[in-house]
């Protein structure tokens, strides 16, 4: 399992190489939503999350508000990767599914993906 400086430093790589501007514990406010989030670029409105059990990050985004969230995301108003540590093998994985996510965000926004 990947642990969570482990886990922020791979997707802040994977987000800069995209050329994303990565401000790591973001603290986000909007639309009755708080939360610190590992990565956010504020001007692309695009972002992650890598959610471990030692940070208790599982508290702190309710599942009210992850809903919220990704409906913010299927709408194109934002988009955040929200990543279980549970849901990944190791640092490639982690990789590969953060280089989809952003092929996904940049296809939806009509952009030719980075890669």
């Amino acid at each position: 399992m990947i642990n969570e400086d482990e886990g922020r430093a791979i997707l802040k790589d994977v987000f800069s190489s995209r050329g994303y501007e990565v401000l790591e514990s973001y603290e986000f406010v909007e639309g009755g939503i708080t939360f610190e989030a590992d990565g956010w670029d504020p001007s692309a409105r695009v972002g992650y999350e890598y959610m471990t059990m030692s940070e208790q990050d599982h508290e702190d985004l309710e599942p009210d508000t992850l809903l919220r969230l990704n409906e913010w995301t299927d709408a194109g108003k934002l988009a955040f990767l929200f990543i279980d540590e549970t849901d990944i093998e190791d640092g490639d994985d982690l990789a590969q599914k953060a280089h989809g996510f952003l092929d996904a965000v940049e296809k939806r926004r009509g952009k030719k993906p980075a890669r």
